[in-house]
């Protein structure tokens, strides 16, 4: 058996598969969340690890199975996070997490420090954006610098975890990505960002983790943590990656040609690629995947959360969403929403707020403010997505997250993309993800190498009552919608979609 875990926003989920995939046993756990009004959003680590084994006990007695035969185990994280270690291993202060924008000036200063956007891009093959871990590490320096002086080692949220359950730091080329301080073209560290923030000292140079493959072993799990999880110390952990690669090793996207789209907290679109695939303006980020080659994304900052926002203003549940969606028409009754309530960060937008535009006496309804919240939400991850793709529409469209429950909302991304829309048939994609790699790193150290596409082939089933094809009789509405969204970023905040 194999156990998958995924460290989210709002909670840990747990996943035990067989060896041939097969989904045994389920566990969740939340874990709360420090918001504050200026953009800042935090964790402590120990909450995550409090999740990870309340969520990992839960899997196991819902499979009605014994811990100690599980084999191995990975570990999906969530980006971007900067987790902070002192000289004895102990966490100096709360993770700030992906969706932390208070860190914005410290991330202009710094790609204004290394010669501007084209200067990233050709050194790293990537620009950063606010919430990647770099521009953290610049703002602990300026706001706490008691803090910044008494790191010793730098790692991101699954980094942690691992670090945790082994006693060993490091990082894989995934998640390592999107950190700001890693070439994505050459696959290492890239020190020049750093020394714009410790003066070339090398002091944040040398508390980076050692960087391994994403087929390789971090090592077995110590007694503490095979005790607080209920496993042996015979488990082994792979390499695991940042939430977007292990979704993608979830949805079979580990060769050219299968795009994702992922509907959860924030909304993201991804496919794989055998090489970079480089955006100068930025939009697409380039990573690395967590399967042996490259996964160009696209980010978006407001999905889910905010559509849920907007059904409980409404006093609603989440059920009210796909009524909503039902009930009107493609276009809203001509409303547009830009749904930047967190700001953004597909465009690179990190102080935007929503704005509604269109508002009329005959379409001011509950159900067209809440379609025009899902098609603002939509539009901004199917548009973007078509950077990835070079312009053109895919043809097949993996949907996983919250969002991929509703019916109607995978109707709207079929009839907006023109792609037939397709779920897994079990909703934790990272965790699969996890549990899938842990399986392909396992089969390696024992000797017995698989690829992990002929691991995800056999493993990974669509749920068919949740395929939807595209009505082209609809599309027209679509265009015309997408048209005045994009309209409406252009006139508000001069980008152009």
């Amino acid at each position: 058996m194999f156990l998958g875990i995924d460290c989210g926003t709002q909670g840990t989920k747990a996943l035990i598969v067989d060896d041939a995939g097969r989904t045994l046993g389920r566990g969740h756990a939340a874990h709360d969340l420090i918001e504050r009004a200026n953009g800042a959003r935090e964790q402590e680590p120990s909450w995550w690890v409090a999740a990870m084994a309340a969520a990992v006990r839960g899997a196991i007695a819902d499979a009605g199975v014994s811990g100690r035969d599980i084999v191995a185990l990975g570990v999906s994280g969530q980006q971007h996070g900067l987790v902070v270690l002192d000289e004895t291993g102990a966490s100096i202060r709360p993770a700030k997490l992906w969706n932390d924008t208070e860190t914005a000036p410290q991330n202009e200063a710094l790609i204004a420090g290394l010669g501007g956007a084209a200067a990233w891009f050709d050194q790293l093959g990537i620009v950063p954006r606010t919430g990647y871990t770099i521009s953290k590490l610049l703002w602990l320096k300026e706001n706490e610098p008691d803090n910044f002086r008494r790191i010793r080692r730098i790692l991101l949220p699954h980094d942690y975890l691992n670090y945790w359950l082994t006693g060993r730091a490091v990082a894989e080329y995934g998640d390592a990505s999107g950190t700001g301080f890693f070439d994505i073209r050459r696959r290492v560290w890239a020190t020049a960002p750093l020394d714009l923030i410790d003066g070339g000292s090398g002091f944040l140079a040398a508390a980076l983790p050692e960087l391994i493959a994403p087929d390789a072993v971090v090592g077995s799990l110590t007694a503490v943590a095979a005790e607080a999880l209920g496993l042996s110390t015979r488990c082994l952990v792979s390499a695991g990656g940042g939430d977007n690669m292990m979704g993608a090793i979830g949805t079979g996207n580990v060769r050219a040609g299968v795009v994702t789209i992922s509907l959860g907290t924030s909304a993201t679109a991804y496919c794989y690629a055998e090489e970079p695939v480089t955006d100068a303006d930025g939009w697409v980020a380039p990573f690395c995947s967590s399967s042996g080659g490259w996964l160009p994304l696209i980010c978006t900052m407001n999905a889910t959360n905010v559509t849920g926002r907007m059904v409980s203003a409404f006093g609603h549940d989440i059920g009210f969403l796909s009524e909503a969606l039902a009930a009107t028409l493609p276009g809203a009754g001509g409303l547009t929403l830009l749904p930047f309530l967190n700001g953004e960060r597909t465009p690179d937008l990190p102080t935007a707020t929503g704005s509604l535009v269109g508002l009329r006496s005959d379409n001011l309804t509950q159900e067209n403010l809440v379609r025009a919240m899902v098609e603002g939400v939509s539009f901004g991850v199917t548009g973007a997505m078509r950077r990835i793709l070079g312009g053109r529409d895919p043809d097949r469209i993996f949907l996983v997250g919250g969002g991929a429950r509703s019916a109607p909302w995978r109707q709207l991304i079929a009839d907006a993309s023109g792609a037939e829309i397709v779920v897994p048939a079990g909703e934790e994609a990272g965790c699969l993800g996890g549990a899938l790699q842990a399986m392909w790193a396992a089969r390696r150290e024992a000797g017995t190498p698989e690829p992990l596409s002929a691991i995800a082939e056999r493993s990974i089933a669509l749920d068919a009552d949740k395929t939807m094809r595209p009505d082209p009789a609809r599309r027209a509405a679509y265009d015309d919608a997408f048209g005045r969204y994009a309209d409406a970023l252009r006139r508000i905040y001069g980008v152009r979609a």
